[in-house]
Order: C-alpha cells, then sequence, then structure tokens
C-alpha cells in the first residue's frame, strides 16, 4: 500500500516560494496574428481547460480528501501551494481568452466526468487522475506551444509547462519516498495500470480537443507517442529516484 503522506517537505516549501519569483507575464498587448480558422476550434478548448485548470475546484475533492490534506500542516501546506499554481494557470488562461475573444465557461462533460470520479473514488485514486491528467495535459500544451505562432501564447504554454513539470515531480517524489520505505512496489502491475489510466485520460482529452490540435498541425499518432513517452520517463525516474 503507497504512503501517500509522505514528501520532501522542506524542497517543496522552497520550490513554491522560488516558482513565485521571476514569472514574467507574457505580452498580451502584441498584435495577434491567429486566422480565424484556429481560433474557432482553439477558443472552445481553452475555454474548456480554463475551467479545469483551477476555474473550477482548486482543491482536492475526494470524499476522503482531509485525511490527506490535513495529515500535517506541512501537507496542508503544499497541497494549497500545488492547487494556487493552478489557479494561476486559470488566470493565465484567462487573458489567453481575453486575447482571443473567449469567455470562461461554467461547465462541461468531461469536466464533469473528471470531477465525480475525482469524489467518489477517494483521494488515492484522485492522486492518481490528477497525475494522469497532469502527463496528458502536458503533451497537450507542449503541442499548443509547438504549433501555434503567437508569441505572448507561446509564453504562456511555457510558464504552464514548467509548473506541470513539477507538479509531476512531486507526483514521484511521493511515491518514491514510500518506496524507499519498502512500502510500495512498481512492478508490471502497477505500471500496466498506470498506463491504462493515462492512455484513458488523454482519450478523454482527445476526444474533447483533439480537432483544435489537428488543426493546428498536430497529429494523433504525434499525441500518444508523447503521452507514452512521458509515461516511460515518469516510471524509469521513479525507479532510479529509489535505488538512490
Amino acid at each position: 500500500m503507497v504512503n501517500y503522506y509522505k514528501a520532501d517537505f522542506e524542497y517543496w516549501n522552497k520550490h513554491f516560494i522560488k516558482n513565485t519569483q521571476n514569472r514574467i507575464e507574457p505580452e498580451w498587448q502584441m498584435p495577434m496574428n491567429l486566422s480565424p480558422k484556429i481560433l474557432k476550434y482553439l477558443v472552445p478548448s481553452l475555454e474548456q481547460f480554463q475551467l479545469g485548470d483551477g476555474g473550477g475546484p482548486a482543491s482536492l475533492i475526494a470524499w476522503n480528501a482531509e485525511s490527506f490534506r490535513n495529515h500535517s500542516p506541512q501537507m496542508k501546506h503544499l497541497v494549497d501551494e500545488r492547487f494556487r499554481e493552478e489557479k494561476e494557470h486559470s488566470r493565465l488562461l484567462g487573458k489567453s481568452l481575453d486575447r482571443f475573444g473567449g469567455t470562461p465557461i461554467k461547465t462541461h462533460w468531461s469536466f464533469e466526468i473528471f470531477c465525480f470520479l475525482r469524489k467518489i473514488l477517494g483521494v488515492r485514486m484522485e492522486l492518481i487522475i490528477l497525475l494522469c491528467t497532469e502527463i496528458t495535459s502536458t503533451i497537450y500544451y507542449r503541442l499548443l506551444h509547438k504549433y501555434t505562432p503567437d508569441k505572448p501564447f507561446k509564453d504562456m504554454c511555457l510558464l504552464i509547462l514548467r509548473d506541470e513539470a513539477d507538479h509531476i515531480n512531486f507526483h514521484r517524489n511521493r511515491l518514491a519516498l514510500a518506496g524507499k520505505d519498502g512500502v510500495s512496489r512498481y512492478g508490471f502491475l502497477y505500471k500496466s495500470f498506470m498506463r491504462f489510466c493515462t492512455i484513458a485520460a488523454g482519450t478523454v482529452l482527445w476526444s474533447s480537443h483533439g480537432k483544435t490540435l489537428r488543426v493546428l498541425g498536430a497529429t494523433t499518432k504525434e499525441f500518444y507517442r508523447g503521452i507514452n513517452l512521458e509515461l516511460d520517463q515518469f516510471l524509469t525516474k521513479l525507479e532510479n529516484e529509489i535505488d538512490l
């Protein structure tokens, strides 16, 4: 059984403080050079992500979430800081919507499913869902950055990608500490389960945002290849961190 209550509190506390510094705001006032065809698909996609990345419930919402969040003052602080960054992503996405003529939305079917599963499956599964979502979202933002020819928007993607990378690292740190204690094993079954969950999260994302990415120039193969590579790197680093 994974010990979900461990983390390198000192390291992550310093990280979240440092990460609030040297964040250069994208130059939203620059001329915008995206075609109406791209905006037709990009704007709804960003509206959905703005809702999910902090525009909705920016907190753990599982029925037993308090058992994790309030396990210690340090964990409560780290969870709060992690979701504070999600709120910042929502703010940045809101700025991009202002730039492209979009409007924040209050609900979407994929968001409702996302929240429903997080609530009913318990905090341990919620943490897995959040990890898988961050892995797939990383590929989404990476492809947006690669294919969208708008500098302020590309700069926004880089800011979010930097945060998402560290959110994934935070999950890996927790799991690795549990592995070091010998209370968790990450063998074939764990890896297969993680791949199933990550591909499922990616398929939900692609069903809502695949057309947007294809219009920009990305392909289905590129998207899923990116997810598998990102997960492979996560699992490899997890094993290496346990062995240190």
